[in-house]
């Protein structure tokens, strides 16, 4: 079944001078006359592989604008798809125009701390993804070192299913899975000495590359948001268990405790949760960048 439920995805509002390719999660992706891409971020949210019938209001500006700040932090160590942010009026601030890439499929997945998937199946075998660990680790403990953590990308309503680096390399190829492994390292560590900075935890964040029409390896999708990425309070950092994350942790919570099956679609958000969540996500986006929402 859709993650989007019974109706499918919502229907992509017209913009002028563009032409709708396709509809995600989150985004929705249009094109132009010169084959640029405009990437829009809609105030939709995703949990447990299902999207919400209730939107976030502000989170598809908050997913851009962070995205942009991350890009241009980052953009020393590698390029970017973004061509402009001058975009129409209907989707200004959520949206970016991006030059179109040939994607790779895998995601590229940097830990620096044990949580979630890894902490699963770390119990199991003392190792996430190939990466063998120490003995003694707990939900929430700093990693000896970075490690990379592919996963497969994964249709709408699919799980990504972690894999190894040899599988990385029977997707992409030995060449690029070494490249894009020591790119996803290099720009994770960067980023989360910026987030230590400013007093936040980068636990692990996901990227995705792709080649242009030159050849060259770009950083495209978004970047290091509350979508793809787990940002801690580091003051109150304590492993042992779940750490309070600025993301969609309230949205979690709430599912989990409504009684959803997460087989049937999901229902709709009580006013109480849509506004936490979006405080969470603003309140990200201010810890990061040091500018109000």
């Amino acid at each position: 079944m859709s993650g989007f439920g019974l109706a499918g995805p919502p229907p992509a509002p017209e913009i002028t001078g563009w032409k709708h390719l396709r509809t995600g999660k989150v985004r929705d992706l249009y094109i132009n006359d010169k084959q640029e891409i405009l990437l829009v971020a809609s105030d939709r949210v995703s949990a447990y592989d299902w999207v919400m019938p209730t939107a976030i209001p502000g989170k598809g500006a908050v997913l851009t604008q962070l995205s942009l700040f991350w890009f241009e932090l980052l953009e020393d160590l590698i390029g970017n798809h973004v061509v402009s942010s001058d975009v129409p009026k209907a989707v200004e601030d959520r949206a970016i125009i991006v030059q179109p890439l040939t994607m790779f499929d895998i995601e590229c997945v940097a830990r620096g701390y044990l949580t979630g998937s890894g902490w699963s199946e770390y119990q199991n075998n003392k190792s996430v993804c190939g990466n063998a660990l120490p003995d003694g680790l707990l939900d929430g403990s700093q990693l000896p070192h970075s490690i990379f953590t592919p996963a497969t990308k994964a249709e709408i309503g699919d799980h990504d299913i972690n894999i190894d680096f040899e599988g990385a390399v029977s997707i992409v190829g030995q060449v690029d899975a070494a490249e894009l492994r020591d790119l996803t390292i290099k720009l994770y560590e960067t980023a989360a000495e910026f987030a230590a900075s400013r007093g936040i935890i980068l636990a692990d964040t996901k990227f995705e590359f792709g080649r242009n029409e030159k050849g060259q390896i770009l950083l495209g999708d978004e970047a290091l948001t509350p979508d793809s990425s787990r940002f801690w309070e580091a003051s109150t950092w304590k492993p042992g268990g779940a750490q309070p994350s600025y993301d969609k942790q309230f949205l979690r919570d709430y599912l989990v405790s409504s009684g959803w099956d997460r087989n049937s679609p999901p229902p709709e958000l009580p006013v109480e949760i849509v506004e936490k969540t979006a405080q969470r996500y603003e309140e990200a986006f201010f810890r990061i960048t040091g500018s109000k929402f």
